[in-house]
C-alpha cells in the first residue's frame, strides 16, 4: 500500500513539475518559488514541503533535478538531527530498560535511513545524463532506498509501541519521528524526466 502511495505521489510530482516548468513569471526568485510551491502540491503534505525547500528557491530555480536533490539533501538532514536526538536519550539517566532497548533499536533503524537518503542524494548527483534503462536503475535505487527509510522510520516509531513504553520518551520520539516521516512523504521526489 506504501509503495503504490509512493509510486502515485512520484507521478503526480512528474505532472505537475512538468506543468510548473512551462510556466514563466517576471521574477527568477519568484519564478522558483511557484515551481516549488506547485510541485509540492502534489505531495501528501504540501505546507510542510514548500517550507522546508522554499529556504533553497534560488539554487532549486526551476529545476526538477534540483528540486529532488535538495528534497532528498533536506531529509537526510532532518534525519541526522533526529539520529542526534535519539543518541542524546540513550544517555538519559532513569530510563527504564524497555524503553532503553527501544531508544537504542530506534537509533539503529534512524542510522540507516540518514545513510539510505545520503546514498540517493549521490545516486542522483552520479547519474548525469543517463537515459533508458541505466536511467531507470538509478531512479530504482533512490526509490527503493527512499522507500526502505519509511519503513525504518515507521519501525523506530513501532518499537515504542504499548502502554509499558508510556511517557516523555515515547512522546518525543513520535513527535520527531512524525516530523521526519512527514517529511519523508512530502519531499518525496524521486523521479526526473529529461
Amino acid at each position: 500500500m506504501a509503495k503504490s502511495s509512493l509510486v502515485l505521489l512520484l507521478l503526480s510530482i512528474l505532472y505537475v513539475a512538468g506543468t510548473a516548468t512551462s510556466a514563466s513569471t517576471t521574477s527568477s526568485s519568484a519564478s522558483a518559488t511557484n515551481f516549488i510551491k506547485a510541485s509540492c502540491t502534489a505531495t501528501k503534505y504540501p505546507a510542510l514541503c514548500v517550507e522546508s525547500l522554499s529556504l533553497y528557491a534560488t539554487s532549486i530555480n526551476q529545476s526538477p533535478r534540483q528540486l529532488i536533490q535538495t528534497a532528498l539533501a533536506v531529509s537526510a538532514d532532518k534525519a541526522q538531527a533526529t539520529k542526534t536526538f535519539v543518541y542524546k536519550l540513550t544517555k538519559f539517566k532513569g530510563v527504564k530498560p524497555r524503553e532503553k532497548a527501544a531508544i537504542k533499536d530506534c537509533f539503529e533503524e534512524i542510522d540507516d535511513t540518514v545513510d539510505r537518503l545520503v546514498k540517493s542524494v549521490k545516486e542522483l548527483k552520479n547519474m548525469g545524463s543517463s537515459k533508458g534503462s541505466d536511467f531507470q536503475w538509478h531512479i530504482s535505487n533512490v526509490q527503493t532506498w527512499i522507500s526502505a527509510g519509511l519503513t525504518d522510520e515507521n519501525t523506530c516509531v513501532d518499537g515504542f509501541a504499548g502502554k509499558a513504553l508510556n511517557g516523555r520518551i515515547k512522546n518525543s520520539i513520535n513527535l520527531l519521528e512524525n516530523d521526519l516521516g512527514y517529511l519523508l512523504l512530502s519531499l518525496g521526489f524521486t523521479v526526473y524526466v529529461s
